[in-house]
């Protein structure tokens, strides 16, 4: 195994996973603030990359394309957020439903399974090829990196202010949240289309930098978002306890997670065994604070009764 083959990689590695960062930010904001496991990601983030694709295709500029996708990924918040406030069926199954119906819309928007893109006759942002031999700003890692600084930055902002507490507080506590007077019903919607217009913001940006939308682009994302959520939070944890330093912490996360998976990839482990690797990460991860309260901190039971003077 030579060494060199993986710092060569590790740039790639890098882009991909700061990329995937962003979806992961969007899996924070349901997964850890509202509370809800959200499963709409697997299908918004290919219904992102559709959007975008198609809308670049067609003749628009890429930040205009962009904005489209977010804008498609936060309708399918919408779509999860009335299935299950309005309709009231349970979060992971109004997840589950929009996703199934996503990929039928998406095959609909591209017109055929996969759509490619050519980054010599159209202006992308971000490419694979971006990574070396380009110029400083217009490199990928860079552009992505300073666009999660914006978005970070953006986020602290609005989660700072009378709603953005009130969406925490829904999260936090529900019942005492709608005593206090907030809608909490509508709170998960506009979080639900929050979370999901990034991870739409994701996949314009992932498609463009593979050079092509794929129907099945987002298998798997909700595993690779909690990974990276879990992994932020058990790295930076005990170091980031600001909010917006969470959110980065997060998207470290999630170039760790991918910077793991070269490193396995470069060892020669079978590729087909990737997402098993990562469903075990995340159990592992999830199970710990569990195990933890279980047969570690176990209560302390004093003989000769109650010690209440």
């Amino acid at each position: 195994m030579n060494i060199m083959n993986l710092l060569n990689a590790m740039p790639g590695a890098l882009a991909q996973g700061l990329i995937w960062g962003i979806m992961a930010i969007g899996v924070y904001i349901t997964f850890r603030i509202l509370d809800i496991a959200d499963l709409t990601v697997d299908g918004s983030l290919c219904t992102g990359g559709a959007v975008c694709i198609m809308m670049m295709l067609s003749g628009h500029n890429v930040f205009v394309a962009m904005l489209g996708a977010t804008l498609a990924g936060m309708l399918t918040g919408l779509a999860t957020g009335i299935f299950h406030t309005f309709m009231g069926i349970p979060a992971i199954l109004s997840g589950i439903l929009t996703q199934l119906a996503l990929y039928s819309i998406n095959l609909k928007i591209m017109g055929k399974s996969n759509q490619a893109i050519n980054v010599d006759k159209y202006d992308l942002l971000v490419s694979l090829r971006y990574i070396k031999g380009v110029v400083f700003y217009k490199n990928s890692i860079l552009v992505v990196a300073v666009g999660i600084v914006l978005l970070v930055l953006l986020l602290y902002w609005f989660f700072g202010t009378e709603y953005g507490c009130a969406l925490r507080a829904t999260g936090c506590n529900g019942n005492m949240s709608r005593a206090q007077g907030i809608n909490t019903d509508f709170g998960k919607v506009i979080g639900l289309m929050l979370s999901n217009g990034l991870v739409g913001l994701a996949g314009a940006m992932l498609s463009q930098y593979q050079g092509f939308a794929d129907i099945n682009m987002g298998r798997g994302a909700i595993v690779i978002g909690l990974a990276a959520v879990i992994i932020g939070e058990a790295v930076f944890g005990k170091v980031f306890h600001n909010f917006g330093w969470k959110l980065i912490g997060v998207a470290c996360g999630s170039v760790l997670y991918y910077i793991v998976v070269q490193t396995v990839i470069w060892m020669g482990i079978d590729t087909d065994l990737l997402k098993l690797l990562s469903a075990l990460v995340v159990a592992v991860f999830l199970a710990i604070p569990h195990l933890k309260e279980k047969y570690i901190h176990k209560p302390v039971v004093r003989k000769g009764g109650n010690n209440n003077a």
